[in-house]
């Protein structure tokens, strides 16, 4: 897979729990319904920004949550002016995929780019457990949020 090109296709359990977060507007970004949402610590330490493949996450970065929506930013905006609603702990999401299964309940979900799930923790923001792998849907229960010791 690759970063998101446009919203992902969202499920969900239960009840969605969200919080609404200023968007950093340091470098000018397009955020995707789905997208993990970081404090990158190093650029900015109280609004937050879109992870993507190229993002460099450091062991001190924080994941916040996953973005409810699409919004974009840039560098001359007004960063108050950007608010968006994210889905953050004790929330159930639900992220397109295969690449688990039923095999994997209960390990610790990372996202290796803005749309892919993956096991691995090297410079990747740490999302939650997976809960559960339905109908093309791998559900993970978000934690967050979630310092990425692991980067």
């Amino acid at each position: 897979m690759a970063d998101l090109t446009r919203d992902n296709s969202l499920r969900f359990e239960g009840e969605v729990v969200t919080e609404e977060w200023t968007l950093d507007n340091s470098a000018t970004q397009t955020i995707y319904r789905g997208q993990p949402m970081i404090l990158d610590i190093s650029a900015d330490t109280v609004y937050v920004r879109g992870f993507i493949d190229a993002t460099t996450v450091a062991s001190d970065d924080i994941f916040i949550g996953i973005a409810m929506e699409g919004a974009s930013v840039a560098t001359t905006d007004t960063e108050t002016d950007n608010v968006i609603s994210i889905a953050i702990e004790p929330s159930i999401v639900g992220i397109p995929g295969t690449t688990f299964t039923d095999a994997d309940v209960g390990d610790t979900m990372y996202m290796s780019d803005s749309s892919t799930l993956s096991a691995t923790a090297a410079d990747n923001p740490m999302l939650g457990k997976l809960k559960r792998v339905r109908d093309g849907y791998q559900f993970v229960r978000l934690v967050s949020p979630t310092v990425t010791s692991g980067a």
